[in-house]
């Protein structure tokens, strides 16, 4: 009897222990939700608390709320008041994402998050159980309402267990702490402009710092606008209320920031003044125009973009040459490419109400958008080889000649150029969309325009300044071999594009199709200018080649690293990226897409190469690869997360870095071993 009784002790012990954690909890009229409580060691003598873990997680694009929801939605609640000696429980909320559906800004976590707990017993000589009802909203398109009901008792001898200990320590870190940093400043409320601006300190500096200000209960603090000089941050948040006698004056406000290696809260009185004109987002915004401007022009030299710059530079060489002649086509082409970007932008707008993830050159990742473009550029090829001539009937071409209009191929050009410029990551693009994608709709529709405004700029300044047509040769032969220059970019655009479909057509359909694109050519030449002129075509193409061999050869020693086969990528994981910095690990992550030309230059040129490639290849880096080629909503999350739109995006994590150090857009091999380096 003493050994049975023995027995059921032991029994009931190993029961207790299990009983420290209620399982993970699922409604049967909401499945995308589960959630667990479990608790996290034993009772701390020294606070005298229990440490536990809620974990939620989410599937698919199910969401939950911060503390402050925003202007949507409520806050996870738990009633824990029929707890047994229980008198307090600490909720820690970790910092939270933005989040933009149907033009309404909400603040919360997707996927999975854990919320450390600490919960102080009345008598911590007693037994302790916590009876809580978690009432937990979670939102897609629509939003759900559930509660569970959990039941844990409290052990004060539990043992610590790594895994739950490593969960718990790693939610703890994301929890913004008491701020010993950063610094108040001057904190406003301008009634009349319904307004509040915060200014922070930090002696170290900032670099892409995020702010957040608590709810009240009669105001919600939108998005705010950003400007940085030196230590000094200054934040303006728009404030929403249904109070229409609001006053915040006198009112202290919790701020929680957020940036490279900090996340800290504090809590400051708000003083009634007014805000100087123009606030404090202004030069942020003049910054962000700054690099549309740029990264629009840039795109005019990418390799997406020159065919089409020259063919129409092509075209104003043929017939006569006056101002009028030369002005007007490229002031529609320009106007083209307003048009398009302006589109773009209307479109990201509707996107951004419907609550669907943006990024710059999604299209791409749509075979049916691949497949017009390639049938567009095709046509465009074979038409300048020759190949065919639209001819439009006789009375249509006389009424054309003698009106002033007719410009609609010269505005689709422009807007050609822009749906090719797409793929095309150019420096200060990304940054550029970005801030647009992150900001109010007029401040995106600036943006756009300012990208569309960059890259209409050399047609504008042609269009400016007509005259310099005059130091164009003069009409000739030689703008017959031009055009062939012309439709052979186009063809290689063509090639690029079928490259990209081949995984939707087929190896097979795609090898018959390429090479009718190459064949179709090279028969209209020989057609229409006999086999001399498709002899000296070939001829001259093996000359180029040969001479282009010739000058690699002979300084491939100066620029050629030996041949590296593929690095080994393995599937972008979030969630181990924090377990591998924390053995000591260093982490790459590479985010691309096959129709990313930037990124495909950034593998041939840097990743695959030595110094980098030898770096990458040591035991202690992990290498992650993201494919964005299509739709994949987590990259999308990623991407939005650290406020980029476009790719290539790079970033290394180690121990050095733990919250990961960002990478330009073009790679260098310097600064990816200088990142690694850091990073250890």
């Amino acid at each position: 009897m003493y050994r049975l009784f023995s027995l059921c002790l032991l029994l009931l012990a190993s029961l207790t222990v299990h009983a420290a954690d209620t399982g993970w909890l699922q409604s049967p009229d909401h499945p995308p939700v589960q959630v667990r409580l479990v608790q996290n060691g034993p009772l701390d003598n020294a606070s005298g608390q229990y440490a536990a873990l809620l974990q939620v997680k989410l599937a698919d694009d199910w969401k939950t709320y911060w503390r402050s929801p925003g202007e949507g939605g409520i806050a996870p609640r738990l009633e824990w008041q029929d707890s047994t000696n229980v008198q307090a429980l600490d909720w820690r909320w970790p910092l939270p994402d933005r989040f933009h559906l149907l033009g309404i800004e909400t603040q919360g976590y997707q996927h999975d998050v854990n919320f450390p707990l600490f919960i102080t017993p009345v008598n911590t000589g007693e037994p302790a159980v916590l009876n809580a009802t978690l009432t937990l909203p979670s939102c897609t398109t629509i939003c759900v309402l559930t509660e569970y009901s959990l039941a844990l008792p409290l052990q004060a001898d539990l043992a610590l267990n790594e895994t739950t200990n490593h969960h718990f320590q790693q939610a703890l870190s994301r929890v913004p702490r008491p701020a010993s940093r950063v610094q108040a400043g001057d904190w406003r409320w301008d009634a009349a402009k319904e307004k509040v601006a915060v200014t922070l300190i930090n002696p170290e500096g900032w670099q892409d710092p995020t702010v957040f200000i608590d709810d009240t209960d009669t105001a919600v603090f939108s998005q705010p606008e950003l400007q940085l000089a030196g230590e000094r941050l200054d934040a303006r948040f728009n404030v929403n209320s249904w109070d229409p006698g609001l006053n915040l004056d006198g009112v202290s406000l919790t701020v929680t920031v957020a940036d490279t290696n900090l996340a800290e809260e504090l809590e400051a009185v708000v003083t009634r003044g007014s805000l100087p004109a123009g606030g404090s987002g202004r030069p942020g915004l003049w910054l962000a125009l700054g690099y549309a401007l740029l990264g629009g022009l840039i795109l005019n030299v990418m390799p997406c973009v020159l065919p089409v710059l020259g063919l129409k530079l092509n075209s104003l060489l043929l017939g006569q040459r006056s101002r009028a002649q030369v002005r007007r086509p490229l002031l529609l082409s320009a106007t083209g490419i307003l048009l398009s970007f302006w589109g773009l932008a209307a479109f990201m707008l509707v996107l951004t109400w419907s609550g669907a993830q943006l990024g710059w050159g999604i299209q791409f990742q749509q075979p049916g958008f691949i497949g017009f473009m390639l049938a567009v550029t095709a046509l465009f090829s074979l038409n300048l080889f020759g190949l065919f001539e639209i001819q439009l009937p006789g009375r249509l071409s006389t009424w054309l000649a003698t009106r002033s209009g007719g410009g609609g191929s010269h505005l689709i050009q422009g807007m050609f150029a822009t749906l090719l410029a797409t793929p095309c990551s150019a420096p200060f693009l990304g940054t550029a969309v970005a801030a647009a994608l992150a900001s109010s709709p007029l401040v995106l529709i600036a943006i756009f325009t300012g990208l569309g405004l960059g890259m209409a700029l050399p047609w504008l300044l042609l269009a400016a300044f007509p005259g310099f047509v005059r130091f164009m040769p003069r009409p000739g032969p030689w703008m017959v071999k031009v055009k062939w220059l012309f439709g052979l970019m186009l063809l290689a655009t063509s090639l690029w594009l079928l490259s990209l479909l081949s995984p939707t057509l087929g190896s097979t359909p795609s090898l018959l199709l390429g090479a009718l694109l190459v064949v179709l050519p090279l028969w209209s030449l020989l057609r229409r200018h006999g086999a001399r002129a498709l002899i000296f075509g070939l001829a001259g193409i093996s000359l180029a080649g040969a001479v282009l061999g010739g000058v690699a050869l002979l300084t491939q020693d100066r620029w050629v690293s030996p041949a590296n086969p593929e690095l080994p990528w393995q599937p972008l994981d979030i969630a181990r990226i924090e377990r591998e910095v924390a053995a000591g690990n260093r982490v790459f992550v590479d985010i691309t897409a096959d129709w990313c030309i930037t990124c495909q230059a950034n593998k041939i040129g840097v990743i695959q190469r030595d110094p980098v490639y030898g770096a990458l290849t040591r035991k202690d880096v992990v290498l992650m690869q993201g494919d964005w080629t299509r739709p994949d909503p987590v990259i999308t999350d990623y991407l939005r997360a650290h406020g980029r739109a476009g790719i290539p995006f790079n970033q290394v994590f180690g121990p050095g870095s733990p919250n990961g150090q960002e990478l330009e857009v073009l790679l260098t091999s310097d600064r990816v071993i200088a990142a690694l380096e850091a990073a250890k």
